[in-house]
């Protein structure tokens, strides 16, 4: 081990994906996707183990062929948080922290997690995500960014696809911009086990079922939403035209 706490990644991977399906094995430079993924997350040296969370045999085996190692999860898995869920309730992961790194993200650096897990030491922390200062005014007002306040010791308040903190009496979003207090939250979580058996515990939230933020929900039941600031952002696959995008990223990162 590695740390003073046993840190696993878990990459959940749904084969059926609904917006780009088999994206997961789609070719980016010439190799599956979640292969670069895979050896992204070697270069980060705080895990003590690393699984891909996947719900079918086919990409099983393709990690296999990479050298990676995989754990099957229901299909009816209908987030990545669900998978991890699923992990630790059938006692097949254990852990201190468990870091989600989504299958379609091969762009994350060691300095993301580094950011992500710098408090994993504080008892009173269930969860860990992080959070960039919105600096285009178009996503302060974007439904499609999920934007996030937080107390003074950087504890989660709300998150709202709204624009959060709303001014009463400004609505220039240039002078909105400047204020420097909108914040979106960075795709990339850690949790507790704790946490994760809480999770599984809870019904549907009103709020959660407003946003469509499963992150509501965790605040609805008392869960404590630590959020690290960072400057980079992370570069999900989400479609086809994200991939030829990230085929332009990788191919200008091997030059």
């Amino acid at each position: 081990m590695k740390n003073q706490k046993k840190i696993v990644c878990i990459i959940p991977v749904r084969l059926a994906s609904t917006r780009f399906p088999r994206k997961a094995l789609a070719s980016l430079h010439g190799r599956p996707m979640i292969a670069w993924v895979w050896d992204a997350v070697q270069r980060v040296d705080l895990f003590d183990d690393v699984f891909f969370a996947v719900d079918a045999q086919e990409t099983a085996d393709v990690i296999t062929g990479f050298g990676g190692k995989s754990l099957m999860t229901s299909v009816d898995c209908q987030s990545g948080t669900d998978r991890l869920v699923e992990l630790v309730m059938k006692g097949r992961v254990e852990a201190d922290v468990l870091v989600n790194w989504q299958g379609d993200e091969p762009f994350i650096t060691p300095a993301m997690i580094l950011s992500l897990v710098q408090s994993i030491d504080n008892p009173n922390e269930d969860i860990w995500m992080l959070k960039k200062l919105i600096q285009d005014k178009h996503d302060i007002f974007s439904p499609n960014v999920s934007k996030v306040v937080c107390n003074r010791q950087g504890t989660a308040l709300y998150f709202s696809r709204a624009p959060i903190p709303f001014f009463r009496d400004e609505s220039d979003p240039a002078v909105l911009v400047a204020k420097k207090v909108y914040y979106k939250n960075v795709g990339l979580y850690a949790y507790t086990p704790r946490a994760l058996r809480k999770i599984f515990e809870m019904g549907l939230s009103a709020c959660e079922d407003a946003e469509k933020l499963e992150m509501l929900r965790w605040l609805d039941y008392g869960l404590s939403i630590r959020l690290h600031e960072t400057d980079c952002d992370v570069k999900g696959i989400d479609t086809p035209g994200d991939l030829a995008i990230a085929e332009s990223l990788m191919s200008q990162r091997l030059r």
